[in-house]
């Protein structure tokens, strides 16, 4: 308080951060830096409707010796709505008024306003209160009239002086006399000149205190054409727009000289403001956590009245904990057994220890609130993971059924996960099934009482690209230079590149900005803007739990799609004010779990996940070959590789490879399979740094992978307890000189008590801090390493169901679709094709076969599909006619209609797809009227629409060439269904000597050749620019064993540009090399298989009923070559008459199958 006293001028009442989102273009950290800068010795921020950086700006502005005053410009409805208002605030009988807490209670009340403006409304209203609500929440609060959006400013520009007369009565009749100031703004806009006098007397009239203000929302005036821009993107304007919201270059943070300087002439309105900082001396201060009394909650749960909530009295938990362990622990061990070599009393020695700790330490309630939501997921047929992190370590979490793997059977350290050395809270993340984890946060919200639980919020930022599309939009630059500029700048969303590093590291963007004055603006505004907040969200996982209404405790905000209630801090704020974060994690791997086991259900074979024997064979044998397409974690070519190499045949071995396969670790994955394959005898003594290590380290082959192998060699070397143990672990990871000196003198002194050499010492302290920096947590690796070998085991024991399951997960992503169709072409498993009478909506399994989902085809949604299964019922469509008469016109349209036909769904009742296609119109005609004639009544007497309207014209229509179909089919479906475009090459293909795909990769792998001739189809080419400024093409290609994609490079792009195209088969020489099991391959050279065919091809015999079709047959044979054309009229369907053409032309598949496609034409041969 002394350095407010010390007559400081001036003190900012009213600043918006970037919290106040796409409107402030100050970062919290900067806010604090300007008044630090200009000894300014207290600071509020008020952000738009919100407290989002209110604990974030405690912390910082205390830190650095400023007063932070909390507050926030509140939205206020004042009255109805006006329809005759201008848009905006008037016309909804709102307006900003700035509230400030003077003390604890004014910061509780400020927490209540700031979440009622988001919940006393409807879902998707403009956050607001009412006049009611703030008065009924003013103590402890001091408010400033909010400036021009205010409620006085408002009302005077509107020339309604009465009015705002009358909103300045209602907020002092709120806050009193001695809690309201009128304020005064001069950033030098009209209306502020306007209206100033009209507000002096207003508070002169009203008995009120005026006081000066800065509204800043950016730092400087050289700022102000990048916050233009934010203000232009926030609007969906364009800069130019003159019409838009603006600002002045006079909005930026003022010095206390500057608003001295500019209210001279009205001292007592800057004095007032040292007088509001004076009366606001409450900071917002971080908490301890907080967690619920479980038995309380429990108690109450969920019906109970008030009165048997106060009455209940709180539970003793230490004990509710040991009686749910120690059974716990008694059950698991009746239906498991113990580990190899380990009796029932070293387990409950273990559970004795983890209890004494954690009661010691107070997470007694912690352990029974995460116990009782994953008993309640269980039992209600949700899955849940079998642990995540750390929490695997504790035999107290598998007791209390919070993991499932138990820790002593596989070395799981419980220090690694709660370290009586190192007191901080225990946290267990959470998995859950996609589809049933809501469910189990509304559990928690009926058991806890729903105002005490809330989800977390994030916030989207303005990263380097993101930015650079916004505001080369609202500058009008043309799509494609910014889509350019944009792709020059890496993106890593792991690791964010920013634009400063983007332009030292790129050339090209140097030379644009240096030649293009448009680009050096853009670049100049993006900088400027990038890191902003821009949206907010809800965290995907984040759920806290309080003990008393949240609202309470940190403000609150409501999701605007689900109605949610999520707190306003983020993740790390929300912690530090005293929640306890709890995650639940959506896993889709455990929805396709689920939906495999299901699919076995319903063939009777009952799979328990939870039993699984680990050493089934069949599971690791397709793991050994590498083929793990849909398997958790090890679907990438390098988990595949490493699979291979490791010839993976023990659990062990998959646990190992998910805590490897990481940048580092992964060096030693040869290591590792050199010695399990025994390719390295003979020298397993100088695997180990010492004798003693063999048994910590034998699992892994000498191998240091684990941070917990970390731990028990401090142990067992240096006699740390294994609490003693991780904080050297952690010392080790953070590499700070002073701790690692420490830990090494404490580790060498143990070493040397216990026989040890000092340099014997000294090296495997050097060597456990190599390996401790990226050693992996054991407990998360053994967790996920079982789910891994529950989809393997799926996979390879009950491949239908897998991978119908595994379809079904991922019904929305084509290309994931094609590769487990092209997996189970490789498995002989059969995929029927959609059909509108035996598909469902999503993927089946009927006699060992997958039936295509309806609702996977492009273009045709869910809502659509489940009209249709309606329509047909148990009685199967017959014909066009049929369907039309029973389909609902108004959810199946033309453009579904058109890609069920496509997709090949209809050829069932019409294998004529064209046809089909043809009859669309009249069937959506025959559909409406038969709509019509069921609402209105109109029958005939079999109950059915009249006879006149069951006729169905088809249209004249030509038929679909096979390519043409194929295509169709693979813009529908996402991939070749039915058939493939090289199909109608037969043959020929093994006259022109190429391999399929699937055969050259195989060849490549063997190391038998890396040069093969390939024929493919194109389905799509891309092209990008090089680090050296050539063009790279990327083309996707196609046969009948799979997708595939070749780069071709500048040179042999511009030679074959023209028949890379999308739909074109070709002949292509690739040359190839792996890496890991991937195949990459280039292609040399590309010639068109027709030509390729026409060359070995003598000619065509066409067959024709008669002689109409001749003209159009000829039409057809335009392209020149080597093959004659033979017409054969068939008369009387006895005779033949053979006309052999003149000339010579192309006699290829294609050309054929556009001759078939020819009324009148009967057959095609291809000599």
């Amino acid at each position: 308080m002394a350095r407010i006293l010390k007559d400081p001028a001036y003190v900012h009442l009213h600043v918006h951060s970037s919290f106040s989102l796409l409107e402030g273009a100050l970062k919290v950290g900067d806010i604090v830096k300007a008044a630090l800068a200009d000894r300014q010795p207290a600071l509020a921020l008020t952000d738009t409707n919100n407290l989002f950086g209110a604990l974030e700006f405690s912390e910082k502005a205390s830190g650095a010796g400023i007063q932070p005053i909390p507050g926030l410009q509140l939205t206020v409805a004042f009255e109805a709505p006006d329809p005759m208002a201008r848009v905006g605030l008037a016309q909804s009988g709102c307006a900003n008024i700035v509230v400030l807490a003077q003390d604890e209670t004014g910061y509780g009340n400020l927490l209540r306003l700031a979440s009622r403006a988001y919940f006393d409304g409807a879902l998707g209203d403009a956050p607001r209160v009412s006049v009611a609500a703030l008065a009924e929440s003013s103590a402890g609060l001091i408010a400033l009239t909010g400036g021009s959006t205010g409620p006085l400013d408002s009302a005077l520009r509107m020339g309604r002086a009465e009015l705002a007369s009358g909103r300045l009565a209602q907020l002092r009749s709120a806050f009193g006399e001695d809690g309201l100031y009128v304020e005064i703004l001069r950033h030098g806009l009209p209306d502020e000149r306007m209206v100033e006098r009209e507000l002096l007397r207003l508070a002169d009239s009203h008995g009120l205190s005026v006081v000066a203000a800065n509204e800043p929302f950016f730092a400087k005036e050289g700022d102000y054409d990048a916050h233009d821009a934010l203000l232009a993107i926030a609007d969906g304007r364009l800069v130019s727009d003159d019409r838009r919201r603006k600002l002045t270059p006079r909005h930026g943070f003022k010095t206390r000289a500057e608003m001295g300087a500019l209210f001279s002439d009205l001292p007592d309105a800057l004095n007032a403001t040292v007088e509001i900082a004076m009366r606001c001396a409450y900071r917002v201060r971080t908490r301890k956590p907080i967690l619920p009394n479980f038995g309380v909650v429990a108690a109450a749960a969920p019906d109970a009245a008030a009165s048997e909530i106060a009455a209940a009295p709180p539970l003793d938990e230490p004990a509710e904990l040991r009686r749910q362990a120690e059974a716990g622990l008694e059950l698991r061990l009746a239906q498991h057994g113990t580990a190899p070599g380990m009796s029932e009393q070293v387990y409950r020695d273990r559970l004795a220890f983890e209890l004494d700790v954690i009661v010691g330490m107070k997470f007694p309630g912690y352990f029974l609130i995460v116990s009782d939501f994953i008993k309640w997921a269980k039992d209600h047929d949700i899955p849940v993971g079998p642990g995540r992190g750390s929490g695997a370590g504790s035999l107290v979490a598998w007791s209390l059924l919070i993991t499932d793997l138990d820790p002593l059977r596989f070395g799981l350290l419980f220090e690694r996960f709660l370290n009586p050395e190192r007191v901080s809270m225990p946290d267990f993340d959470i998995d859950f099934c996609v589809e049933g984890r809501e469910r189990v946060i509304q559990y928690v919200q009926q058991r806890y009482g729903e105002r005490q639980v809330a989800q977390i919020i994030t916030f989207g930022t303005l990263l380097a690209r993101g930015v650079l599309r916004d505001v080369g939009r609202v500058l009008e630059m043309p799509y494609g230079q910014v889509d350019k500029l944009t792709k020059l700048v890496p993106q890593n969303p792991a690791n964010p590149v920013t634009l400063v590093q983007a332009i030292e590291g790129e050339p090209k963007l140097q030379q644009a900005i240096e030649e293009e004055p448009i680009v050096a603006r853009l670049m100049e505004i993006s900088k400027k803007l990038e890191g902003l907040h821009r949206h907010a969200s809800t965290h995907a996982a984040g759920v806290v739990i309080g003990d008393r209404p949240l609202e309470q405790l940190v403000p609150l905000y409501r999701d605007p799609k689900t109605g949610m209630r999520v707190t306003q801090f983020n993740m790390k704020w929300v912690e530090a004010a005293g929640l306890v974060k709890f995650d639940f994690l959506g896993l889709k791997t455990l929805t396709l779990l689920r939906c495999c086991t299901d699919f076995l259900a319903q063939r009777g074979i009952i799979v328990d996940l939870a039993s699984l024997p680990l050493d089934n064979k069949a599971t690791y044998e397709p793991m050994k070959r590498g083929e793990t397409v849909g398997v958790f974690q090890v679907e990438s070519a390098g988990m595949r590789k490493a699979l291979v190499e490791m010839q993976a045949d023990r659990f062990e071995d998959i646990i190992a490879l998910v805590a490897l396969y990481r940048p580092g670790p992964m060096a030693n994955i040869p290591v590792y399979c050199e010695r399990k394959l025994g390719r390295d005898a003979g020298n397993e003594a100088s695997w180990y740094p010492h004798a003693k290590l063999e048994p910590i380290l034998k699992e892994t082959f000498g191998i240091i992978v684990y941070q917990e192998q970390v731990m028990e060699v401090a142990k067992v070397l240096a006699g740390y307890s294994l609490g003693e143990a991780d904080m050297l672990r952690r010392a080790m990871g953070k590499k700070i000189k002073a701790e690692m000196d420490a830990q090494r003198d404490r580790f060498v002194k143990g070493c040397m008590e216990r026989d040890l050499t000092k340099a014997k010492a000294d090296e495997i302290f050097d060597l456990l801090a190599k390996f401790a920096d990226y050693g992996f947590n054991k407990s998360h690796a053994a967790a996920y390493a079982l789910l891994t070998y529950q989809t393997a085991y799926l996979k390879a024991n009950h491949p239908v169901e897998f991978l119908a399951a595994a379809m079904q997960l991922d019904i929305d992503v084509t290309d994931k679709l094609a590769e487990f169709r092209q997996d189970a072409q490789r498995l002989k498993i059969t995929v029927e094709p959609p059909s509108i009478n035996t598909s469902g909506v999503g993927f089946e399994v009927r006699e060992g076969r997958i039936h295509y989902a309806l609702a996977a085809i492009k273009g045709v949604g869910r809502g659509a599909v489940e009209a249709l299964i309606e329509a047909r019922g148990d009685k199967p469509f017959r014909d066009l006619a049929c369907l039309a008469r029973r389909l609902n016109p108004r959810m199946l349209n033309k453009r579904t209609l058109e890609n069920l036909v496509a997709a090949g769904a209809m050829d069932t009742i019409e294998p004529d797809r064209a046809r089909a296609c043809a009859a669309i119109e009249p069937m959506m005609k025959l559909a409406q009227g038969a709509a019509e004639a069921a609402s209105t009544g109109i029958e005939d007497m079999f109950g059915g629409i009249t006879a006149a309207d069951v006729t169905l014209r088809v249209p004249p229509y030509d038929p679909w060439p096979m390519a043409d179909k194929l295509k169709k089919e693979y813009e529908a479906v996402g991939f070749f269904l039915s058939g493939h475009p090289l199909d109608e090459y037969g043959d020929l293909l093994g006259k022109l000597r190429v391999q399929t795909w699937a055969e050259f990769c195989r060849a490549v792998r063997a190391g038998t050749t890396s040069v093969g001739r390939v024929a493919a189809s194109v389905l799509d080419r891309s092209e990008r620019r090089t680090k050296t400024g050539n063009k790279l093409g990327i083309v996707i290609l196609s046969d009948q064993t799979g997708h595939f994609e070749a780069i071709i490079f500048s040179e042999g792009l511009g030679q074959y540009r023209e028949i890379l195209e999308p739909g074109r088969p070709l002949v292509l020489q690739l040359q190839a090399n792996l890496e890991g099991e991937d195949v990459r391959a280039r292609i040399m050279t590309a010639e068109p298989l027709d030509a390729a065919v026409a060359r070995h091809q003598k000619g065509m015999r066409v067959y024709l009923k008669d002689e109409r079709p001749i003209a159009s047959v000829q039409q057809r044979l335009q392209v020149r070559g080597e093959g004659e054309v033979s017409l054969i009229l068939l008369l009387d369907g006895e005779r033949e008459v053979e006309v052999k053409l003149p000339g010579r032309y192309q006699a290829t598949p294609q050309i054929a199958g556009a001759l078939r496609a020819v009324p009148g034409v009967v057959q095609v041969e291809v000599n």
